[in-house]
């Protein structure tokens, strides 16, 4: 890789393609947000049900303010690129522009979620294998400094507790689009292995249960209209309780994804980003269903 990566944004109807853009080339960006070595050229855009025309135009103007080429060709957006991240709020449209990615055989950052169904995630994965990518996706919540804590303070929890937001998603599941967050940050202190999840959906929101082996057990609740996460983590000893601390939530993960291009190992493994796939599906299925769903 050059000592500058220049990146292509695959997307702009989601605004990490303006957060992470203002922490690689701001001019205004503040000191403790900066993160060095990338610097976004491109961005492919294109409207999907969520963002409109008016909105995309917005945040064409600012990226261009930067220095950033939008565009609606495809082959102009990643003509010059060493890296791709795929910034596409819409998850449906995931798989199919990670199809037209993968034959670039560039290392690829797919924002989350990594899809809308298991069955799209399993192909992205699929694809992954078959062609020997380098492929990185996750939350940004995976990284907050309460969850290296939680690992250090209780690293075999028994039970996990963890709340976030579930926004209302113009199409497909809310749950999946919005619920990743926090069953993100599920996964990272739980790791792999859960057997099933029930959900129950109500006025405020969804309750999820997700069962692991050896009588584990993990709880995410989904709260509409309140943006705020946190958690419980705890063994049979001892508990350790806390509020997100989101203060460089983005600057965090920008800085896992330049280590990431530069040739190190995802900071999250692509099993990791399936099983909270599946998580997901599973709890979209089991709050229309009423029934508890395996993975």
């Amino acid at each position: 890789m050059p000592e500058e990566i220049r990146v292509a944004l695959i997307g702009l109807d989601t605004s990490h393609s303006i957060e992470f853009t203002r922490r690689m080339q701001a001019p205004d960006c503040p000191e403790d947000q900066k993160v060095e070595g990338m610097e976004a050229i491109t961005c492919l855009r294109f409207e999907t049900p969520f963002q409109d025309k008016e909105g995309l135009d917005k945040r064409q103007a600012q990226l261009e303010e930067w220095g950033v080429k939008v565009t609606e060709d495809f082959d102009e957006a990643i003509d010059d690129c060493d890296a791709i991240m795929l910034e596409i709020n819409d998850p449906a449209y995931h798989l199919e522009y990670f199809k037209k990615v993968a034959d670039l055989k560039r290392p690829i950052f797919l924002d989350k979620p990594l899809a809308d169904t298991i069955e799209n995630g399993r192909e992205i994965c699929r694809i992954t294998r078959e062609k020997g990518l380098r492929v990185f996706s996750s939350s940004s919540l995976r990284y907050i400094p309460n969850l290296d804590e939680a690992d250090k303070e209780v690293p075999e929890p028994m039970y996990a507790a963890m709340y976030g937001p579930v926004g209302v998603a113009p199409a497909g599941s809310s749950i999946v689009w919005y619920g990743v967050h926090a069953f993100e940050m599920l996964e990272r202190v739980m790791g792999i292995g859960a057997k099933s999840v029930f959900a129950r959906k109500d006025e405020s929101g969804v309750v999820c249960v997700v069962d692991y082996p050896e009588a584990r057990r993990g709880i995410v609740e989904l709260t509409t209209g309140v943006y705020s996460y946190g958690g419980l983590v705890r063994d049979k000893k001892k508990a350790f309780p806390f509020v997100a601390d989101t203060k460089r939530l983005y600057s965090r993960e920008l800085e896992l994804v330049v280590e990431f291009f530069r040739g190190a190992p995802p900071a999250a493994s692509m099993e990791d980003a399936l099983e909270i796939m599946a998580m997901l599906d599973a709890a979209e299925k089991s709050a229309q269903t009423g029934k508890t769903i395996k993975l």
